[in-house]
């Protein structure tokens, strides 16, 4: 029962629910770009100090790797 002493209304359970996988629908995908950026924002920064250029790929796919590991892990399960 909610607060008023009224049932819960059977709508509000389904509203909840396609916020929920609205929340999921933007979330996924701001996941992955933050990874990709951050790991290769880091990658670009070791290549600039290293003077190489194989850093940012590679922090690019280890950001890639971990997001997706995340995105499982959070909403897979």
């Amino acid at each position: 029962m909610s607060e008023e002493g009224h049932p819960p209304d059977p709508e509000s359970a389904e509203d909840s629910e396609q916020r929920s996988f609205a929340n999921a629908a933007w979330s996924i995908p701001s996941y992955l770009l933050s990874g990709m950026a951050v790991y290769g924002g880091l990658g670009w920064l070791l290549d600039q100090w290293w003077g190489t250029s194989a850093m940012l790929p590679i922090g690019i796919l280890v950001g890639l790797g971990l997001a997706l590991y995340l995105v499982y892990h959070r909403y897979g399960r």
